[in-house]
């Protein structure tokens, strides 16, 4: 794999992915080294002389008015990380840390921070080696920065607290800074503060969300057409001409992708057979005006990040001109919104899901199919209880979509009286991601079963391939009822792997 270079300019969504979940190395531009070094010269000037500069020789939030001497500043840099290193609750995950600290990276590395180029180089060194410093769930409130989390990193530099090495123990992180030959840092003036007053937990997590959810969504349109499929539903409410006269983007995408998967198929527009019925339900049919509606959401949220990706946000920053002022761009608000925004869209997502799989299986509604999908219904249960567990995980999902951004609590002694809760929103997602997958691969496991049971009629090519890939996969078919939980768990994998939209983009070529 390429290495990813930073230089001023900030970084892309695939340069985090690349660094966060597959370890790329990390190199610094010589752009971003003279950066460094010019901004450092303004703030070693500023430091030496008498007048106060905020985070460069006073103390911090509600401490900002006590004007710090020079004997006492780098001992100012150092308690300011091992005090806002006070993070609590589970470790979080390694990829997240990884993205964090990336990040910061990528702000420092604009040349805004003051911080000095072998301060960053070794930001970049910890990254390359492995390291993973110890980061607790809870500690950011998303403004001022994700303040515990960062903490965290930058002990983990000064070659204190904890830390996860290449090998995935953890240990005391100056034996594995000297395992690698690194040398743990000496923060100077502004360097501790600018190590841990940004966004990236949060950024971090919220671009890790899109990239999931690029894939899920697509899931959730071949969910949809199996399910249209299996309930013998009509595929004429995907015509294109319908959804140009609504001409939201998403939701056309989501149609295209729909008809795309049905294509050829035997199963659909059965719908004035034995039981005439004029509509499908509005969970088959609007299928993908819900999906698309997300997909909008998505398009926002990538918007978002790529600004804050281009954003050098620190506090106090150095500017152009070489002043070096105070601001408020620590705060979460932007990537909050978003984080939260899309927890909504994806329990509403999950939740037409769970109708449509219920729908399959209630022998009233579903046109033909046996109850519960069983083998010999009263003797077997079928899917009765797959059901059971995509209800509680949508139950789950409605309750994570309540919005952290709307809550704020002070705290520094009301100098921080309004803060985002982005890191909290984001948390909340990563749960909200993971189970729309449980979710889907429940519809997927009925879906299938239901189409199998259609006798007599073909589905369509892109069904069959989803059929023989996930039986492939190990996912059982139709039958007596068996332990379904390892089912349930390789359907879960089969979509989370991104098995399921592979098996239809083999026949459909690439989905919206």
């Amino acid at each position: 794999m390429d290495a990813v270079v930073l230089g001023t300019s900030g970084a892309t969504a695939a340069d985090v992915l690349a660094v966060a979940r597959a370890g790329a190395r990390v190199e610094l531009s010589d752009e971003a080294l003279t950066a460094l070094a010019a901004a450092r010269a303004i703030v070693d000037a500023l430091a030496a002389k008498p007048d106060p500069v905020y985070g460069v020789s006073t103390g911090f939030g509600a401490l900002a008015t006590r004007h710090i001497s020079q004997e006492l500043r780098a001992r100012l840099q150092r308690n300011i990380v091992r005090s806002h290193a006070a993070g609590m609750g589970p470790r979080v995950e390694r990829e997240v840390v990884r993205a964090l600290m990336f990040l910061r990276l990528k702000t420092v590395c604009s040349g805004r921070t003051g911080v000095r180029p072998e301060v960053a180089q070794s930001m970049a060194d910890l990254l390359n080696a492995g390291i993973t410093p110890v980061v607790h769930e809870y500690g950011s409130l998303g403004c001022s920065g994700d303040l515990a989390p960062l903490s965290h990193c930058a002990l983990a530099l000064m070659g204190e607290g904890d830390a996860e090495g290449p090998d995935g123990v953890v240990r005391p992180a100056a034996e594995l800074l000297a395992e690698h030959g690194l040398a743990p840092v000496e923060l100077r003036e502004k360097e501790g503060l600018a190590l841990l007053n940004g966004t990236d937990g949060m950024l971090g997590m919220l671009i890790m969300a899109l990239a999931d959810l690029d894939s899920l969504y697509k899931s959730a349109d071949i969910t949809a057409a199996l399910s249209l499929e299996a309930l013998l539903g009509t595929d004429k409410v995907l015509a294109p001409e319908l959804h140009a006269i609504r001409p939201h983007p998403g939701q056309g995408a989501s149609a295209a992708n729909m008809l795309a998967v049905l294509a050829g198929s035997e199963l659909t527009g059965h719908h004035q057979d034995d039981a005439p019925r004029v509509q499908d339900a509005y969970s088959v049919r609007c299928a993908p005006q819900v999906a698309g509606a997300g997909r909008d959401t998505m398009a926002h949220a990538r918007l978002v990040a790529e600004r804050e990706l281009a954003s050098a946000v620190d506090n106090p920053v150095v500017l152009p001109d070489g002043r070096v002022e105070s601001n408020g761009n620590f705060h979460g608000a932007p990537v909050a919104y978003v984080l939260d925004f899309l927890a909504i869209a994806v329990a509403d997502l999950a939740s037409i899901a769970e109708r449509r799989t219920d729908r399959l299986l209630d022998k009233n509604r579903s046109h033909g199919l046996p109850p519960f999908l069983a083998d010999d219904a009263g003797v077997d249960s079928g899917l009765m209880i797959a059901q059971y567990t995509q209800a509680a995980l949508v139950s789950e999902l409605k309750r994570l979509a309540v919005p952290a951004s709307a809550d704020s609590i002070p705290s520094s002694a009301m100098q921080e009286d309004h803060v985002s809760m982005g890191w909290s929103a984001a948390r909340k997602l990563r749960t909200a991601v993971d189970n729309l997958t449980r979710v889907l691969a429940v519809e997927l496991y009925a879906a299938t079963r239901a189409v199998e049971l259609r006798e007599g009629l073909t589905p369509a090519p892109a069904t069959r391939a989803v059929i023989e890939a996930v039986r492939k996969a190990g996912v059982e078919g139709p039958g007596p009822d068996r332990f379904l939980a390892p089912d349930l768990a390789l359907a879960d994998t089969f979509v989370r792997d991104g098995r399921l939209v592979a098996a239809v983009e083999s026949v459909t070529g690439p989905l919206a």
